[in-house]
């Protein structure tokens, strides 16, 4: 249960950290990605000891590209989605992302849905539509970060799944590869803004980064960790680390930073609790 917990906590201190990281202007928000790829790449380097042996022609490395350049540009909307949006929303949307490998599943593998896993996507579509509608939805166009994160999120999910089917290379291995990936494209970004916006590295671009990839790094250990522990019952995973991230997430972007939430999108955090035990009770029965 620690595994879950601290897994739960990695991951809403990565909003955290960008929501306070606003005090601290001006940063770049392409350094923080930079160095969060490079730390993140180091610590799977030592921790993880991947291993190259079984790397060739046959890995997958049209997805390994794809996931390389999503994960900084996905990061990217994240980042923008915790600042227009909040941190409530944004965890949410992420979590809620995962009815896009459900619908792969069913539409592209060909998986049988029960009646447990309808019920917990067609909740899944008010939910959504719930937690992103604002009073002045019709004037802001905000609800296009949430948005994104979610579909983003949702089709970087859906290649992992793809990516772990690859039994002859260690998943950790892949993990490795992607990072230098993501490692490669996020230099390229910043480049990019240096030549074109004159901006130079910063310390406090490093230290921020440093900070996100020691946090993003422990979710993935951390969720790897307690899948392990819990291997003959993974749907304990996938419900605790879904909802808690949502519950923990909406306490803190409620009570800490005041994030103001309608009647509406209180109504769609509950469906979205609803709908991921609806999904977990399907893994079951």
């Amino acid at each position: 249960m620690l595994y879950l917990i601290l897994c739960v906590i990695c991951s809403v201190s990565v909003g955290v950290i960008f929501k306070v990281i606003r005090k601290f202007q001006p940063l770049s928000m392409m350094q923080v990605l930079m160095w969060n790829y490079l730390v993140a790449l180091l610590l799977s380097f030592f921790i993880f000891k991947p291993d190259f042996t079984a790397v060739g022609r046959n890995a997958p490395w049209v997805i390994y590209t794809l996931l390389s350049v999503l994960l900084p540009l996905i990061f990217l909307f994240l980042i923008a989605s915790i600042r227009h949006t909040g941190i409530v929303k944004t965890d949410a949307a992420q979590r809620l992302s995962l009815i896009i490998p459900i619908l792969a599943a069913y539409f592209i593998f060909q998986e049988k849905f029960n009646l447990f896993k309808i019920i917990g996507i067609s909740i899944c579509f008010p939910a959504i539509w719930l937690i992103l509608k604002k009073p002045d939805a019709q004037k802001s166009k905000k609800w296009i970060f949430p948005a994104v994160v979610l579909l983003g999120f949702g089709v970087i999910d859906t290649m992992f799944k793809k990516i772990a089917t690859y039994t002859e290379i260690p998943y950790t291995t892949s993990i490795f590869i992607i990072f230098a990936g993501a490692l490669i494209v996020s230099k390229i970004l910043v480049a990019n803004e240096m030549f074109a916006c004159k901006t130079k590295i910063q310390g406090k671009n490093l230290l921020f980064g440093f900070i996100v990839g020691v946090f993003n790094f422990g979710n993935i250990i951390f969720y790897l960790t307690a899948h392990k522990t819990f291997a003959t019952n993974p749907s304990t995973v996938f419900a605790s680390i879904n909802i808690g991230v949502i519950v923990l997430g909406s306490i803190v972007g409620t009570l800490v930073f005041k994030e103001k939430l309608s009647i509406l999108n209180y109504a769609g955090i509950l469906l979205a609790v609803a709908a991921i035990l609806f999904i977990t009770l399907s893994q079951v029965y």
